[in-house]
This record gives C-alpha cells, sequence and structure tokens, in this order.
C-alpha cells in the first residue's frame, strides 16, 4: 500500500491472467466500481508465482493464493470473504494420454502444475505417494501428448478443453473430493495483507465484493472483457468456465464453503502434506478477523 497523493492509497492487487479472475475484477480493473481515496492497481502473474512471492514476504495489499499456499502466508495475510474458486462437484482433473485406472495412476509420473496449488494438495491427498514433477499449467497437455509423461494434472481452462486432444479424463479430483466429505472443493482465495488495518480491509473487501456483483449484473459485458485471458476459449466455453468459478460461492463462501477450507487444510496437515499448524483468519466488511 502506498499513498499516491495526501488523500489518496494505492492498492495494488495481484491476481492471474484467466478468464475467472478478470470477470471477478472487471469493475474495479475498469473504474466501474470506485472507492473514494482509494486507487487500485491490478499486476497479474500465475498462481504459483504468486503463492511463492507471498511467502516471501507481503509483496501485496491483496493477492490471490492456492489454499494450499495459505498456512505458508497466514502470518502476514488474512482471507477475505469473497473472490474465492470453489469447486462445487468438479475441479483439477488428472488426465492421461490413454485410459488408466486409478491404480494405475498412483504409479506414474504425473505433471503438476505447482508444488503450493490445491490440485496438488488434493492429488497428494488422494495419492500420498505419487510421483510428480512441476511443469507450467498451461504446458501440461502439450507433455502428455508429447509423452514426457504418462499423465498429467490440468486447472484453469484446461479442465474444459483437455478432450479437443483426444485425452482422457482419469479422475476429477473435485468430485472425488465431494464424494469423500460431501463438501465442495476450495481451491484458490484472496488473502488481504493484515497490517492494512481494520479500516482499509474493511473498504477493500467491500470494494472487491461489489466488483464480482457488479460483473455478475453485467455479465456480458464483464465477459467481453474476460475473453482477452480467455486461452483460445469460445465465448460459449469462456462463459462456462466463468460460471463454474465466479458465482454465489464467489460472493460469500458459505458455511459448507469455509468449512470446506477447514477440513481440505486439516487433512492436508494429518497428512503429513501441510507442515504448519493450520490457524485460519477470515475478515469481513467490517474487518473483524476471526480465527477459526
Amino acid at each position: 500500500m502506498s499513498n499516491t497523493s495526501d488523500e489518496t492509497i494505492e492498492i495494488k492487487i495481484a491476481h492471474s491472467p484467466d478468464s475467472d479472475d478478470a470477470f471477478m475484477f472487471y469493475g474495479l480493473a475498469t473504474n466501474k466500481v470506485r472507492v473514494p481515496g482509494m486507487k487500485f492497481t491490478h499486476v497479474l502473474c500465475d498462481i504459483e508465482t504468486l503463492n511463492h512471492k507471498a511467502m516471501s514476504e507481503a509483496y501485496f495489499d491483496v493477492t490471490a493464493i492456492s489454499f494450499h499456499a495459505y498456512p505458508y502466508v497466514q502470518h502476514n495475510y488474512a482471507l477475505m470473504p469473497s473472490g474465492g474458486s470453489v469447486g462445487d462437484g468438479y475441479g483439477p482433473m488428472i488426465i492421461a494420454s490413454k485410459p488408466l485406472s486409478l491404480d494405475d495412476v498412483k504409479k506414474v509420473k504425473i505433471a503438476i502444475p505447482g508444488t503450493l496449488t490445491t490440485a496438488t494438495l488434493a492429488l497428494r491427498l488422494f495419492a500420498p505417494n505419487v510421483e510428480t514433477e512441476v511443469v507450467e499449467f498451461d504446458k501440461i497437455i502439450p507433455a502428455v501428448l508429447e509423452g514426457r509423461f504418462d499423465a498429467g494434472l490440468i486447472i484453469h481452462e484446461g479442465q474444459l478443453t483437455y478432450d479437443k486432444s483426444g485425452l482422457h479424463r482419469i479422475l476429477d479430483l473435485g468430485k472425488w473430493w465431494r464424494d469423500l466429505t460431501g463438501l465442495p472443493l476450495p481451491l484458490g482465495a484472496n488473502a488481504i495483507r493484515k497490517t492494512l488495518g481494520p479500516e482499509v480491509i474493511a473498504k477493500v473487501c467491500k470494494a472487491l465484493r461489489d466488483s464480482i456483483q457488479h460483473a455478475l449484473d453485467h455479465r456480458e459485458e464483464a465477459l467481453e472483457y474476460a475473453m482477452q485471458f480467455a486461452r483460445d476459449l469460445d465465448t460459449r466455453d469462456a462463459d462456462k468456465f466463468v460460471g463454474m468459478y465466479v458465482n454465489e460461492r464467489t460472493l460469500d463462501y458459505g458455511d459448507d464453503g469455509r468449512l470446506a477450507v477447514a477440513k481440505l487444510l486439516e487433512m492436508g496437515h494429518e497428512k503429513g502434506i501441510i507442515p504448519q499448524e493450520i490457524h485460519l483468519e477470515w475478515v469481513s466488511e467490517r474487518a473483524e478477523l476471526n480465527k477459526v
């Protein structure tokens, strides 16, 4: 955060260059949603890089992170009540160039989009001993097609495009998680730097929620803006993808959504995947920190 004048505070917001994030931030990015005394500056970066930046220091005032990364940044950041990406019975997928049984897929090397992604946490819960290698998320499908890996873990728009390449879906981890727990799979969050203070935190939380609501209320215009980040999706598929990850749950996780966050991270800690004790902190538009 910095003061751009005697009256204006600059809030740096970091998020992924994806159609769903672009849709979500449409209101703020285009100044359709304004906050007196605040200027919002947007930084676009892939999610795994943002995870690591948030770990190294409180680099941005607001940052998109994977829920898997939150325990590593919980000393500096709290979770915002809006802006989450939640898979309600769907989510990251294990894909392969040929059909594999669930037992077989646990024995091959899988290309993953990053060690701190929630997709990788879910994969580790499903197959604790699976061999993995990090590949940039948008290069996983080509790497599997080239035969460099027997299987890949895909996120983002790849969930809608993998079959066009002739690849096979082996497991949808969002569905697997739903069958296991009865809960949605929380994937990504927006986190806010705690040192901003209660008043600023409250204003920024409301601004983000207003931006999401504006996009939902002006879907056609927001989708047109988001198409520049849609990575080869046509308008119909981009609309479908945005609908999967920007919806009522993005405005508010709901009780089961927050329960799912706690359950996912606690399981990760219990299984030894996450070494840190989990201390969830949520803020509201009244900027009250709620420890779970």
